[in-house]
């Protein structure tokens, strides 16, 4: 490799800090998004070095404007087939990253700006396949209680289902975030964005999660333990996603000889999706709902809960005194090789 000129050199610091400080300290909250984030520059880099034959002796930041960016898009989809979906994904995770070279040099914010003005591939937003209460109910009734393994899995189903929390919210949760002793027993939440929520526990979930504990963990646990630990790790390692996955399907498939609501390919979120729309038909008003959820905009749970014109309206009436017709809104719209130097995997 020829020797790295000095915006090479600038632009892989850039990179490591980003990825290794900035993003890991003060934004993202979870090692997947550090993960897309490494994995859309990786890709970027491979497609200047196949297509415009770039290396570090010859890298500019002019390579980073919109022209190229565009370019790079177009390649993610036609040349490795990527789904609209997933173009969006890798160009949200450049624009992150301009934002940050923008507030490190100046002369660089009309890089962020350009990238912000690439618009989006249009894509079909696939629809979350609900779960009747009769489903949930055949799927709680399939782990095995006399097991160890079907101990930890009820109460972990109990939990996502009666909080609605998301997969990595659960599995990331601590003991110290249980709340079992208080006047309401609650778990506190770390969400998207550092955001933080509280959230309720009926008796169920609270019966279940301290037989968890008396059986999973010592007498006095250690506050910083993970709840939902991996038993090859130990307490300070979190279950994968996967290994939950795993049960989530073997349940599924006989959960649905039960019944036949039950999804044979289940995953997490499906859980989640589930305990919303069951409080959006159990009356629960619309803005409850949302920040049970830990949305920050209302129209991400309308959206998320496909909900109709005649349902928006209906869900909204539930915020109505009985005497006005209008109401002010309670929430707010928030609008708002190189590679080896940059440290980042070499894409084949």
């Amino acid at each position: 490799m020829k020797k790295p000129n000095k915006e090479a050199c600038l632009f892989a610091r850039y990179i490591h800090d980003w990825l290794h400080g900035y993003a890991t300290s003060l934004k993202a909250n979870s090692p997947h998004t550090i993960k897309n984030y490494s994995n859309a520059l990786s890709l970027f880099i491979h497609f200047l070095a196949s297509t415009k034959k770039i290396d570090g002796s010859n890298f500019s930041f002019k390579l980073l404007s919109h022209t190229y960016i565009e370019e790079w898009i177009l390649w993610l989809k036609n040349t490795r087939r990527c789904s609209p979906e997933t173009c969006n994904n890798r160009l949200a995770s450049i624009r992150a990253y301009l934002k940050y070279l923008a507030t490190r040099e100046i002369s660089f914010i009309y890089l962020a700006q350009e990238a912000a003005l690439i618009p989006r591939q249009k894509s079909i937003r696939k629809k979350v396949c609900g779960m009747s209460k009769k489903a949930i109910k055949a799927l709680m009734s399939v782990p095995d209680t006399n097991t160890c393994t079907g101990r930890r899995d009820i109460t972990l189903l109990v939990f996502m289902y009666s909080t609605a929390a998301r997969i990595d919210e659960a599995l990331s949760l601590k003991v110290n975030q249980l709340h079992l002793d208080a006047a309401k027993p609650h778990v506190t939440i770390a969400g998207k964005g550092n955001k933080i929520r509280t959230l309720y526990l009926l008796p169920k979930a609270v019966t279940h999660i301290n037989q968890y504990l008396s059986d999973f963990h010592p007498t006095i646990p250690n506050p910083d333990s993970y709840v939902f630990y991996s038993r090859n790790k130990g307490y300070h390692s979190k279950m994968s996603q996967t290994a939950l996955a795993k049960q989530l399907r073997k349940y599924a498939a006989i959960a649905h000889e039960i019944c036949p609501e039950v999804p044979l390919g289940l995953h997490a979120h499906q859980i989640r999706h589930a305990k919303a729309s069951h409080w959006l038909e159990d009356g629960m008003n619309i803005v409850q709902i949302s920040f049970l959820l830990g949305h920050s905009n209302i129209q991400t749970t309308m959206t998320y809960l496909d909900i109709t014109t005649e349902q928006e309206e209906k869900a909204l009436a539930t915020l109505e005194d009985e005497n006005e017709k209008k109401i002010p809104k309670k929430w707010k719209n928030n609008m708002n090789t190189l590679a080896s130097l940059c440290g980042l995997s070499d894409i084949k």
